[in-house]
């Protein structure tokens, strides 16, 4: 009797889980929010980053190549655990750091002038990936 009570809660928790899927896909892409970096009186590129339901804020953030940044990032409060990932090893970028609600420092300097992605590589079961869903954006490195 206590399996077949077990089964049927799991069974609950699968549908709401589905059902939580469904809605959230008709969703539109989120709008481009874009943060143009300045360096601080101590030399750094300081950068806010929140994330959240399958976003990113802001989602374009540009800086200078060379210049150190320091990304402070952090996701709304949840039970779904997020992470924020840049790798161009390249460009002396290698970013993938697990988030939560406080906020956490991560420091790098880029090298080489380019478009590099940072996303949520975060996936539950078989539904689509957070990055899929819109937790992604673009660094844009400049002169």
């Amino acid at each position: 009797m206590k399996t077949m009570k077990n089964f049927a809660i799991f069974f609950l928790f699968c549908l709401g889980i589905t059902g939580y899927a469904v809605c959230r896909a008709d969703t539109s892409p989120p709008e481009e929010v874009v943060y143009q970096a300045t360096i601080a009186a101590d030399g750094v590129q300081h950068v806010r980053i929140e994330g959240g339901s399958d976003f990113f804020k802001p989602n374009r953030v540009i800086v200078k190549v060379n210049v150190p940044v320091e990304f402070t990032a952090s996701v709304e409060r949840s039970l779904i655990p997020h992470t924020l990932v840049i790798q161009s090893p390249e460009a002396g970028i290698s970013v993938d750091e697990k988030l939560s609600s406080d906020a956490k420092n991560i420091r790098f300097t880029p090298t080489a002038v380019g478009k590099y992605p940072f996303y949520c590589k975060n996936k539950l079961l078989f539904f689509k990936s957070h990055r899929e869903k819109g937790m992604k954006g673009v660094l844009e490195v400049v002169q």
